[in-house]
């Protein structure tokens, strides 16, 4: 085997006119710039190479010169087919402007694209897209008027539609880590991320292209462990040593070893930022978070909600991630975001993506530029503005929660909290909500068939999207509905039975957030609902260890039910709930009495297969059990027995 390690212009000479080029990287963390930067440099010198093709999954870049942006001189590229473009923009303005090809996909598909060209398929395909901008009945991902070719195409596999993402050669992939030896094995032991870098190593390889890994240290060949090794030395043709000014671990930070999951960071008390707008916002969502479940909190305004989590002691019964591949521990923000310290596991981007898309989130929490009268998002396009929808479409057509975050309006808003109500200093010049957003990012339509939870959060109001549309269900202390609310909207909402925003919000003062999320009271746990006629029993994340426990939640349930004297439909939920082993024979017995008396039908839920197939061996004695994965499929078995 030959020595691999070239120049980084004898790296940039590997790259020909024409070529379709892959690139790693999120925000700032995995890029690898020193290779970005001498690709833009011989181009400046030679004019050579031209019109390549430029794909890549998340955005990469600081919003000025680095990453991405360094390859936006004309006759450079000629397409690009991007996930975020808002860190680019360079390059977007040329889109924007119609003087290169622009396509923009969701984050996810593109990191599943990689692994599918490597595997030799025609293309991906996905249910990710449907009913947004994407879709070939709206924009087909297009994002000017030059790109005419059709990427993606609208299919329907078994009856039901899908989208087809069309598969490309990539001819050149650069990538980055952190050690090579001199045979090109790639270990990335002091990266923030692992990205897609083996994906695309091997979409490159198997489409006859090149592989060219930036690294900041070079070993002796055959020294390195071979489990630390991510892209085999087999895919990797050349090898540049990056000088360390083109090597940050993030555009925020040049090394934090805390990132590489490699090591703890000391728990400390986390320091409470100042209650500002930010901050109201990032209040009122995390009471939304879910004890003991899976969220992802996406960049800027939602950001702030992982600080909250903090400061209320949450984060031990959370876990939170971020779509680059980051597990557990607390994401960082800014042009840290991405990276996160305390990590319980670091995995490959596509990877996260799988477990995304197949509905893995209990909870998201997102941004929002725009909405309109029937829930649609917009987040990605703004008139000469591109931001593109980096993850956002992969991550809220597929949560099972899902929390919008935004002030109400923007441009100019000052908005301050005032001995414990809120005051409108100046209102935004910009309406978020509209009649209609410009591009649909998120569709509400959708959402709404398909019957998932969505809130709109902003410092005065919260809005709940559901079967009748848009709904107005809070507005915050001090806040007057129709001057600071009403007036600011392009459309109507339906006005039901409003509620003050929690006062605690808006106090600047520790809320007790982890007290009320972990210890519902009975009371609170077990309601019935007059309106739809069901019982909701709530044993969510309940521990059951004594026979006065249970005997508590049978004297609930009949306080509440014998009144009415007559039987009603019942739903329960027992999402993590535990009942001792010595418990199961009296438990079982406790839910035949109340079924026998009591209960109409009764259906049950848990996101846990665990706890399903328990619960089932449990209750299944003297008649068939159903366990349903969601309160939804629990309520439309209801239904559909009725």
């Amino acid at each position: 085997m030959l020595n691999k390690v070239v120049s980084q212009r004898g790296a940039a000479a590997l790259i020909h006119s024409g070529d379709t080029v892959s690139t790693s990287g999120f925000v700032g963390a995995g890029v690898p710039d020193a290779l970005l930067k001498a690709l833009a440099d011989r181009h400046e010198e030679e004019s050579h190479p031209r019109d390549l093709t430029l794909l890549f999954a998340a955005g990469q870049g600081d919003g000025q010169e680095r990453g991405l942006n360094r390859l936006a001189a004309p006759g450079l590229v000629k397409r690009i087919i991007g996930g975020h473009w808002g860190l680019i923009p360079k390059l977007a303005a040329r889109a924007v402007a119609g003087d290169i090809e622009g396509y923009n996909f969701p984050q996810g598909v593109i990191s599943h694209l990689y692994r599918d060209i490597a595997a030799g398929k025609p293309g991906t395909l996905t249910h990710v897209g449907l009913e947004t901008f994407v879709d070939p009945r709206q924009d087909g991902g297009k994002v000017n008027g030059r790109a005419s070719p059709d990427l993606v195409e609208l299919i329907t596999v078994g009856g039901v539609e899908r989208l087809f993402y069309h598969a490309m050669p990539i001819h050149v992939a650069l990538l980055r880590g952190s050690t090579a030896d001199e045979h090109g094995n790639i270990t990335m032991e002091r990266e923030a991320l692992i990205l897609d870098n083996l994906a695309q190593a091997m979409a490159a390889r198997n489409s006859g292209g090149v592989v060219i890994v930036q690294v900041d240290q070079i070993a002796a060949k055959g020294t390195l462990p071979a489990r630390d090794v991510v892209i085999p030395g087999m895919l990797v043709d050349a090898v540049v040593l990056s000088p360390p000014e083109l090597h940050p671990q993030t555009y925020a930070t040049q090394y934090n070893r805390y990132f590489t999951g490699r090591y703890k960071a000391p728990e400390g008390k986390a320091v409470a930022a100042p209650l500002d707008l930010r901050k109201i916002i990032a209040r009122r969502a995390a009471f939304e978070l879910p004890i003991g479940g899976v969220v992802n909190l996406g960049i800027g305004m939602p950001e702030g909600v992982s600080g909250v989590a903090a400061e209320e002691d949450l984060l031990h019964h959370l876990t939170l991630t971020a779509e680059p591949g980051i597990i557990g521990g607390q994401p960082a923000s800014g042009l840290d975001f991405g990276a996160a310290v305390n990590t319980e596991a670091i995995i490959a981007q596509g990877s996260q993506f799988d477990f995304y898309d197949g509905g893995g989130l209990d909870m998201a929490c997102l941004g929002m530029a725009e909405v309109d009268a029937t829930g649609n998002v917009n987040v990605s396009r703004f008139g000469p503005r591109l931001a593109g929808a980096g993850g956002f479409i992969n991550i809220s057509q597929n949560a099972r929660h899902l929390v919008f975050t935004g002030s109400f309006t923007a441009s100019g808003l000052d908005a301050r909290v005032v001995d414990g109500a809120l005051q409108i200093v100046s209102e935004g010049r910009a309406r978020k909500f509209g009649s209609a957003v410009e591009q649909i990012t998120f569709s509400g339509a959708r959402a709404q068939r398909l019957g998932q939870p969505v809130l709109y959060v902003t410092e005065r109001c919260v809005l709940r999207l559901d079967e009748n549309g848009i709904n107005l269900i809070e507005v915050a202390p001090g806040i007057d509905l129709e001057r600071d609310v009403l007036a600011h909207m392009g459309f109507t909402p339906h006005v039901g039975e409003l509620t003050v925003m929690d006062p605690r919000i808006f106090i600047d003062a520790p809320m007790g957030l982890k007290e009320d999320l972990l210890t519902l009271s009975l009371t609170q746990r077990i309601q019935y609902d007059s309106e739809r006629d069901i019982l909701f029993i709530n044993l969510a994340k309940m521990t059951i260890r004594t026979t006065a426990d249970m005997n508590d939640i049978r004297h609930r349930v009949e306080t509440v039910l014998l009144p009415l004297a007559r039987k009603v439909d019942v739903v329960v939920n027992y999402d993590q709930t535990q009942i001792d082993d010595a418990l199961t024979h009296d438990w079982s017995e406790m839910v035949d009495d109340l079924e026998e008396r009591l209960y109409k039908r009764v259906t049950r839920y848990s996101t846990s297969a665990f706890l399903r197939r328990k619960l089932g061996q449990t209750l299944e004695r003297r008649r068939r059990v159903t366990i349903f994965d969601s309160e939804r499929a629990a309520e439309e078995a209801l239904r559909e027995g009725r």
